[in-house]
């Protein structure tokens, strides 16, 4: 009867763990999650709010920033209310569909992501191997249409992994190793045939963020070709500073994610430990960098985000 019991507390819902071994800390963790959550939603919020409103940044360029930092807008939100309910008030119990709906958005957004900063390799190595044909190829509407599509991408690819995840009985511990859902995290729970899911989630990230980072990679390896081969030394260093903001949106992005896969695959006694502080660092760091890198390094963004603080 307890078994029974069990099973039918344990497929009803999750509980989540925040850090584990500082519960009585918790508290003041939480003050470091509201600073990051705060500075990412007003940074991303201002960016979208300047490049809307100023008819000068509608350019390709700050066009597919506005899409990185709506993006990572929308990632922070659906992380914060069960990060900051853990945190702020112990509340760790969350139900079946509440979590697959959570890991949706999560993963979909992730990858989403991923895309737009394929886009913007490729606004770089068009701007800088291609310039006298950067507006005709660069158009709104082809800007629009490779956005949608990368979207619609994301969201179909990550759509059947609720209903795939639905089917399953969860019978085992159902504790989460994060703060919030994720699909890798979840199917460890199953008591049921994991290997559809275990195949479908190796093909959406090698097909998905495996791919995206090559063509970034060798977008990149096409524009060092170019302004070596081309370029004088001066010239070379200009073209090259236009791309330091995007390499480290994709250094934040890509480093902890490959890390992460590493260890989970080849370091199978790795600290636990580890391994959340870099899904945290994945997940966190991105949309809380990303707006600050930005705002630093374009001089024409960050005049006038200077203008609309300081009239």
């Amino acid at each position: 009867m307890s078994v029974v019991n069990y099973t039918k507390f344990s497929s009803a819902m999750f509980l989540l763990t925040g850090i584990p071994g500082q519960e009585d800390v918790h508290l003041w963790i939480s003050v470091l999650f509201c600073l990051v959550y705060v500075i990412s939603i007003v940074g991303n919020s201002v960016i979208l709010f300047i490049i809307k409103t100023d008819p000068s940044l509608h350019e390709p360029m700050y066009i597919f920033l506005s899409m990185l930092a709506f993006t990572d807008l929308a990632l922070s939100i659906s992380t914060m209310p069960t990060t900051l309910g853990i945190f702020l008030f112990n509340s760790r119990e969350i139900s079946l569909d509440a979590c697959f709906a959570q890991l949706f958005f999560i993963h979909s957004l992730s990858f989403t992501e991923s895309s737009v900063l394929l886009l913007m390799a490729f606004d770089r190595f068009i701007a800088i191997c291609n310039p006298l044909r950067y507006a005709s190829i660069l158009t709104l509407r082809r800007i629009g249409q490779m956005g949608l599509v990368f979207v619609l991408r994301g969201v179909s690819l990550i759509f059947p992994l609720p209903f795939l995840l639905k089917r399953f009985r969860y019978c085992r511990t159902n504790v989460l190793s994060h703060c919030y859902c994720l699909h890798q995290d979840v199917i460890k729970t199953a008591c049921s045939d994991i290997r559809v899911n275990y195949i479908y989630g190796f093909f959406l990230t090698v097909t998905v963020v495996g791919l995206d980072s090559l063509f970034i990679f060798l977008s990149y390896v096409m524009i060092l070709k170019t302004v070596l081969k081309v370029m004088s030394p001066a010239e070379c260093l200009r073209a090259l500073n236009t791309c330091v903001s995007h390499l480290c949106a994709v250094l934040l992005f890509y480093t902890p994610r490959i890390g992460l896969g590493v260890i989970q695959g080849f370091w199978k006694g790795s600290p636990p430990l580890l391994n959340l502080l870099l899904g945290y660092i994945s997940l966190f760091v991105p949309p809380l960098m990303n707006p600050i890198v930005y705002s630093v390094k374009s001089k024409h963004l960050r005049v006038r985000i200077i203008r609309v603080f300081f009239k």
